[in-house]
């Protein structure tokens, strides 16, 4: 009867504090799966605005009839992209921050749950 009243109060809990801070999750839980398609979703669109960049700087070089070197543009286009990307990524950026944030969390839970169950902690409640 202790598993039974301990699971549910758990279960309970983790979408309320979902539901409160309001990611995008169903269950209250961050799969490693949905962390790497958000972190890699987030990495490919900065990575093309590194590109539309780049290609940005060479075409008006090449518009103005200056040569401008690729390892140039490309610095460029990096130190370009880095605040604008702070900018127009902000809601990929938090989904990122709130899904490692979660993990993290229900990481260390876990391995609280774990160490008192090991200490014979976790049948008492």
């Amino acid at each position: 009867m202790s598993e039974s009243s301990e699971k549910p109060e758990d279960q309970v809990e983790r979408p309320a504090a979902a539901d409160s801070s309001a990611p995008p999750k169903s269950d209250g839980r961050v799969t490693k799966g949905q962390l790497a398609r958000d972190v890699a979703i987030y990495s490919i669109a900065r990575l093309l605005l590194v590109v539309l960049i780049g290609a940005i700087i060479l075409g008006v070089a090449a518009l103005v009839g200056v040569a401008v070197p690729l390892l140039v543009a490309a610095i460029f286009a990096v130190l370009i992209a880095l605040p604008l990307s702070l900018l127009l990524f902000a809601k990929l950026r938090r989904r990122v921050n709130e899904g490692i944030a979660a993990f993290d969390a229900q990481r260390r839970a876990d391995q609280a749950d774990l160490r008192a169950r090991l200490r014979g902690e976790g049948t008492a409640r």
